[in-house]
């Protein structure tokens, strides 16, 4: 544990990022994804497409912050900048990555070089000198414009975050529904989504009553459609914070990423990196919140302030495939754990309320 405190002083950092292990053999659909990825992009490139940085919100605490960003290959930008459009989900699909691209990462006057993995994505922590708030971090490119990406660093003295899953959760998408899911990903415009009720104003409480509290957002959806949530939750005023996602698509071992384990590894890096904060899980039942939230409880008792389960509707939870919930009765969690559930924000604040979690 101590060690894991030095994380606040930027004397010891979190386990060695993914972009700095050593890479497995390639399972043969990955193997078939490189190759196609790499006969396109050679096609691209001559006509002229080049790398882009697209920036993740990322987050740490003083002396260290973990850096996510992605390289994709893309046509040199001649789009009218600030033109509204309409953006429909299937064009977030549409993207090549550059894989294996290094990029410089620059912040606090440290310098320091990433290399992108075979999906582009850099996911990685560098160590320099951060103020609790939002800062920001330099990210370049050869041939491409620099960005920047924010980074939340957390304030030592925090002791609560929220930590809160995205589809049915505050956004409504019905991701258990195969074919419904699939249209709200893929065809659905991004201006026609609908937020749950009343959970953009529990969060924004919840905010105000912990100064100085995190918001994270934790989703099995991929990274291809992390500006679009960015925008549907600014639009609707949920409060700002990095979104921890996943890249859908065959892996070095396997055919096709596990959405639950992405969730139970994040829960846990989140507990070794702030061992002295306890989070208030948010969720639905609809999908493996409980399941996951419950494991996460039984493991970090000390991480978890409570957890709230936004519960669906009878009609909803039938078509996601499971039984509803009777009113009054939430699945159990771990004893001494304060496990709430209400079918909107209103409901689960004024249970947190009487629970003192506020």
């Amino acid at each position: 544990m101590a060690g894991a405190r030095g994380l606040w002083q930027g004397d010891s950092v979190p386990p060695t990022p993914p972009d700095q292990l050593a890479v497995p053999q390639l399972h043969r659909a990955a193997r078939i994804e490189d190759a196609l990825h790499g006969l396109v992009e050679r096609r691209l490139r001559r006509t002229g497409w080049q790398a882009n940085i697209i920036a993740y919100a990322g987050y740490g605490a003083p002396g260290w912050a973990r850096v996510l960003c992605r390289v994709l290959l893309g046509r040199p930008d001649t789009r009218q900048r600030g033109r509204l459009e309409k953006v429909r989900g299937w064009r977030s699909f549409t993207t090549l990555p550059a894989k294996h691209a290094k990029v410089t990462i620059e912040a606090g006057g440290v310098t320091q070089e990433a290399t992108a993995d075979r999906s582009g994505f850099v996911d990685t922590v560098i160590k320099a000198d951060f103020i609790p708030g939002w800062g920001c971090v330099r990210l370049s490119v050869a041939d491409a414009e620099p960005v920047e990406a924010l980074v939340r660093i957390l304030d030592p003295e925090v002791r609560f975050g929220i930590l809160s899953d995205i589809d049915d959760t505050v956004m409504v998408t019905a991701l258990p529904r195969p074919l419904l899911a699939a249209w709200n990903t893929f065809v659905l415009d991004e201006h026609a989504r609908a937020a749950v009720p009343g959970m953009a104003v529990l969060y924004e409480r919840l905010v105000t009553a912990h100064p100085g509290a995190p918001v994270f957002y934790l989703s099995t959806g991929a990274w291809n459609v992390a500006p679009t949530l960015t925008r549907f939750l600014s639009r609707h005023l949920y409060p700002a914070g990095p979104l921890l996602l996943t890249d859908w698509g065959p892996t070095a071992d396997r055919w096709f990423r596990s959405g639950r384990e992405h969730k139970r590894a994040t829960l846990a890096r989140l507990a070794r990196e702030f061992p002295d904060v306890r989070w208030l899980l948010i969720g639905d039942d609809g999908q493996h919140d409980q399941e996951i939230y419950r494991e996460f409880a039984a493991a970090h008792p000390d991480n978890v302030a409570g957890v709230a389960i936004r519960r669906l509707s009878p009609t909803q939870s039938v078509l996601a495939g499971s039984l509803p919930t009777p009113p009054g009765r939430p699945s159990a969690g771990p004893v001494g754990q304060k496990w709430l559930a209400a079918p909107d924000g209103a409901g689960l604040w004024k249970l947190l309320r009487e629970a003192g979690l506020v």
